[in-house]
């Protein structure tokens, strides 16, 4: 159980990081917007996006949020990493930025089921 919990909050505070402080703090760079717009993608679509995540990861941190609220929030996550991996090969080819949302997708992974294997055991 405690290696589950370790496991869990872990990974957890990763998609935190990567997902909600990180954006939250960059999503206004010029770097950024070009990011999104070297995907074809329009600026308002970016914005959203940081909304969603930021919304997203409280949702995964906040023990009192309800779980079907948390699914939500791991699928949403885990079609951002997807569609991440084929925007990112389909405009610039394979390479490191194409893979990179596959890997923290696994990390994703590894806390949904640490999530599961601590309610499971709670029951």
């Amino acid at each position: 159980m405690k290696n589950q919990k370790i496991i869990f909050w872990t990974t957890t505070i990763l998609i935190f990081l990567f997902e909600g402080v990180m954006p939250a703090l960059t999503s206004q760079t010029e770097l950024a917007k070009e990011g999104i717009k070297h995907l074809g993608y329009p600026q308002y679509f970016g914005n959203v996006l940081i909304l969603f995540k930021i919304l997203g990861v409280l949702a995964l941190v906040i023990p009192k949020i309800p779980k079907r609220i948390k699914e939500w929030a791991y699928a949403g996550f885990a079609f951002d990493f997807i569609f991440a991996s084929i925007s990112h090969g389909a405009v610039d080819g394979l390479n490191f930025q194409t893979f990179f949302p596959l890997i923290v997708l696994a990390i994703l992974m590894t806390s949904y089921i640490s999530y599961h294997k601590i309610n499971t055991i709670n029951k």
